[in-house]
C-alpha cells in the first residue's frame, strides 16, 4: 500500500518504466525503449550505436531487477518499486545514476550526430517523449536542461536530472 506522498509520487514513476503498460517493468520494457529509440532516431539496430543501445538497456535491466526483483522472478511489480528499488536508490542516487548512465550514454550517441557527449534540445524531448514523458512536458524538461542555453544538453545534465526525478527526496 503506497501511504506517504513521496511514495505516491514514485508510483507515478513506475508508468515511466512500465513501457507496454501490463502492470509490472521487465526486460522488454528496456528492450522496447530501446527499439522504439532506434525507430525514433532512424537508427539501425545492428549498428554499432544500436547495439550499444540494447546493451545498454540490458545493463539497466540488470541494475533495477537487481535492486528490485525481491521475488526472483525476472519482474518488478509497482510494489517491489515503490517499496525495494526507490527507497534503495533515495539513500544512494549516485548508484541509480550508475546503472542508468550505459542507457543513457547510449541512448545520447543515437540522438546525437557528432559524437561528443551532447543532444541537441529538440533531440532531448523527442527522447523523453519516445520514453514516455507527455509532448509538453518533454520539451519544457529538456529545454530546463539547458543551463548554459547554448541549444545542447549535455550527458552529466541527462544523468543528473534522470537520477533526480527517479531519487526524489521525501
Amino acid at each position: 500500500m503506497v501511504t506517504s506522498e513521496y511514495e505516491r509520487r514514485i508510483a507515478a514513476r513506475f508508468a515511466t518504466f512500465d513501457q507496454d503498460g501490463n502492470g509490472y517493468i521487465d526486460r522488454e520494457d528496456f528492450s522496447g525503449a530501446a527499439k522504439a529509440l532506434l525507430a525514433e532516431f532512424d537508427t539501425a539496430a545492428r549498428s554499432d550505436r544500436g547495439q550499444a543501445l540494447y546493451i545498454g538497456a540490458e545493463a539497466f535491466w540488470q541494475g533495477m531487477a537487481g535492486i528490485a526483483d525481491r521475488d526472483g522472478d525476472q519482474r518488478i511489480t509497482r510494489e517491489e518499486f515503490v517499496n525495494g528499488a526507490v527507497k534503495r536508490l533515495r539513500d544512494n542516487p549516485e548508484r541509480f545514476a550508475d546503472i542508468a548512465r550505459p542507457f543513457l550514454h547510449a541512448a545520447l550517441a543515437v540522438a546525437g550526430s557528432d559524437g561528443d557527449d551532447t543532444v541537441t534540445v529538440e533531440d532531448t524531448g523527442r527522447v523523453l517523449a519516445v520514453l514516455g514523458v507527455p509532448g509538453d512536458a518533454a520539451r519544457a524538461a529538456a529545454a530546463s536542461l539547458d543551463t548554459d542555453g547554448d541549444g545542447r544538453v549535455g550527458e552529466e545534465e541527462i544523468v543528473r536530472a534522470f537520477a533526480r526525478y527517479f531519487t526524489v527526496p521525501e
